[in-house]
């Protein structure tokens, strides 16, 4: 239902603060307008934005892959916010009603997403990544489909926070994790905290996490790690558990080292989901892919994962909370860029 009192309909300027990528490490603040929502759309005040890894790619070169920032480009691809107003068409959404944003929106009728891998739209406009802009402003519109309500148990941050772990669900989709498991993870970053943590509620017994930074290795015990060891001074691949003997392997680092080193710890049989974003080109072990006929697949992002993954913060299985490590305002997000390299840094955000 839609406010009647004139006195709860929020006043929407015309105008909002936005900070806009120019070039690498080149911020600004800028006035944008405030867009009015189509007929299928929310507009939405942004309460927190959480800071991902590609944000800082962009921030520190100006692109990843294909993707360029050939013109000035908001960044932040994490959004939670409030609804304040709501299209013609909308009937399931209203003002007052705090979402999360799932950052992707694919053409309806793509064989993709007809198949429910909408995720895989190669048409997908996803926030931040050239020449879509993202969400480190004030509000954006969004299709009221991809704006999730969330339950007053979730915090704004939490309700933010709810894309890297769709990354982690995701993960452990693609995995196939199940009951008895033995899941590796490497890279204790926040998604591979929370794929860490996705793989022991989908019953694996045994999650061992692998990183280089003690401050990330001393979180993961609280983030579903049954057992952590530094990536760089490990049990060799050659000895018994935890040394080898892995079914699943999650890489969120994207490390080529990290990655082959992982593979090499499988048993027959065993998965791999390459999850992090990191070098591009990947010498592959063949005869140990054969030998050991390894399975090797990647994601790409989320589908289908926001109301799993709130049902699992709302009961208590996942705190998104304790990821959160600094808070920044919109003239503050250069800070909140490079905050990831400070130590026991996890997750910086964004509050607009």
């Amino acid at each position: 239902m839609t406010p009647t009192n004139p006195a709860d309909i929020p006043v929407i300027p015309a105008t909002m603060r936005a900070s806009v990528l120019r070039a690498p490490h080149q911020l600004e603040i800028q006035e944008r307008a405030v867009q009015h929502p189509g007929p299928h759309e929310v507009l939405i005040r942004i309460t927190s934005v959480g800071v991902c890894g590609s944000d800082t790619h962009y921030y520190e070169h100006g692109r990843i892959g294909d993707f360029v920032v050939e013109e000035p480009l908001i960044l932040g691809h994490e959004p939670a916010g409030v609804i304040v107003a709501v299209g013609t068409d909308v009937h399931d959404r209203h003002v007052g009603q705090r979402v999360s944003l799932e950052p992707g929106i694919p053409q309806p009728f793509s064989s993709q997403t007809l198949h429910g891998q909408y995720n895989l739209d190669p048409a997908v406009r996803f926030f931040a990544t050239p020449p879509v802009d993202g969400v480190f402003c004030e509000y954006v519109t969004h299709p009221a489909a991809f704006s999730h309500p969330v339950p007053d148990a979730l915090s704004d941050d939490a309700a933010a926070l709810l894309e890297p772990l769709s990354v982690g669900i995701s993960a452990v989709r693609a995995a196939g994790v199940t009951l008895g498991d033995r899941v590796l993870v490497t890279g204790a970053g926040p998604v591979g905290l929370l794929a860490a943590q996705c793989a022991r509620l989908a019953g694996a017994l045994d999650v061992v996490v692998t990183d280089t930074r003690d401050d990330r290795l001393d979180t993961a015990e609280s983030y579903g790690a049954t057992k952590t060891f530094r990536a760089d001074n490990g049990p060799s691949p050659e000895s018994p558990f935890p040394g080898s003997g892995y079914t699943v392997l999650l890489d969120a680092s994207g490390a080529e080292p990290a990655i082959l080193a992982g593979m090499a710890r499988l048993a027959p049989g065993g998965r791999v989901v390459l999850v992090g974003m990191g070098a591009d080109i990947l010498r592959l072990p063949v005869p140990l892919v054969q030998e050991r006929q390894l399975h090797l697949t990647g994601i790409f992002r989320y589908a289908n994962t926001w109301d799993t993954a709130i049902r699992m913060v709302e009961q208590g299985h996942v705190d998104l909370d304790s990821l959160v490590t600094s808070r920044h305002g919109l003239d503050d997000v250069a800070s909140a860029l490079t905050a990831g390299t400070r130590p026991g840094a996890l997750k910086a955000v964004v509050n607009p």
